[in-house]
Formats: C-alpha cells, sequence, structure tokens
C-alpha cells in the first residue's frame, strides 16, 4: 500500500516509570518483544506491497494502450510489453513466496529468515516496479495527479522502515553462515 508522506521525528524519554497495570509483558524485554514481533511487520509489509504493484502496473497497461509515440501505442513497442510481463512474474514470484511464509508461520515455524528475505525482495521489488512503470507514462507519470508517482516517492520507505535492505542481509547472511561474524 502507498502511504503519504508524513512527519518523522525522535522522541527521547529518560526517567520514565511506567505503572505496573500499563506494563505490556516483562520488565526488560521490550526489545525481545519488539524482535519477536518483526516477522509479523515483514509479512504486512510484503502483503501490502503486493496490491501497490498490480495496479501500477494495470494502469501502465491501460495508460501505455492509450498513449500513442511514433504512429504507435507506447505498449505496442516490444520493450514495454515484455518489461511488463517480466514485472508481472516477479509479482507473482513474491506472492507464491508471501503465501509459503505465512502457511509457515501459521504452522508455527520459525520464519525468520524466509520473512526477511521476503522483506528485503518486497522493498526493492516495489521500487523497481514504480520505476521502471513510471519511466513508461513520461512527463506524466511525474505529476501528483497520477498513482504512479505517489507510489515511486512513498514506497521507498519499504526498504527502510521496519528495517532498512542492509539490516535484513545482515540477518539473512547469519543465518546462510556467510557474516564473518557468524563464522567466528
Amino acid at each position: 500500500a502507498v502511504v503519504s508522506t508524513q512527519s518523522t521525528g525522535e522522541i527521547t524519554m529518560e526517567n520514565v516509570r511506567v505503572p505496573l497495570d500499563n506494563l505490556i509483558g516483562e520488565e526488560g524485554k521490550g526489545f525481545q518483544h519488539q524482535m519477536n514481533q518483526f516477522q509479523n511487520e515483514r509479512i504486512y509489509a510484503a502483503a501490502g506491497a503486493l496490491p501497490a504493484m498490480d495496479r501500477a502496473i494495470q494502469e501502465t497497461i491501460e495508460y501505455c494502450s492509450q498513449r500513442k509515440a511514433f504512429g504507435k501505442t507506447i505498449l505496442d513497442n516490444q520493450y514495454v510489453h515484455y518489461r511488463l510481463a517480466e514485472l508481472q512474474t516477479e509479482v507473482e514470484c513474491l506472492r507464491a513466496m508471501l503465501y509459503q511464509c505465512v502457511d509457515q508461520h501459521v504452522a508455527g515455524e520459525d520464519i525468520t529468515p524466509q520473512a526477511t528475505m521476503l522483506k528485503l525482495k518486497s522493498g526493492r521489488l516495489v521500487r523497481e516496479v514504480s520505476d521502471s512503470c513510471l519511466q513508461f507514462w513520461g512527463g506524466m507519470g511525474y505529476t501528483d495527479d497520477v498513482f504512479i508517482s505517489r507510489m515511486f516517492r512513498d514506497t521507498r520507505l519499504m526498504s527502510i522502515g521496519g528495517g532498512a535492505d542492509e539490516v535484513m542481509l545482515n540477518i539473512i547472511c547469519k543465518y546462510m553462515g556467510t557474516d564473518p561474524s557468524s563464522r567466528k
């Protein structure tokens, strides 16, 4: 899903006392609780990206079938319809990975590496889809009047929020045993 750009700020709390009735989980285990919910967040991020990518591809197909250049529609150019087919194929692969990951999660399996890969792939693919589709819209694709422009701007957060791509790669490397710190 596309999220409108929003303000982000830092909050610092020092010497905060939380009444026992308001304590969530065990005292001192907040980070551990947060780590446990990351898999859900990563699954949700991928699931939320799929409709935006589907919409971007579909709206690009519709637009390119009407827009003409050099006597034919943009969609009639082999590169354009091949590229859209490649993008849809990648989206369907991501969807299959999401379904598999959800099935494993529901079965109670540790999906940390799979959910991490899913988040990495979805963040990168949503950028690739929005960038490629925007290109086919030409100058119109860069106006706020069209979905693809907002998607291009707003989905960049997917490779940052919930753990940057580099954090995802670090986790994957640790599970693969290729991170130097995991080989000591």
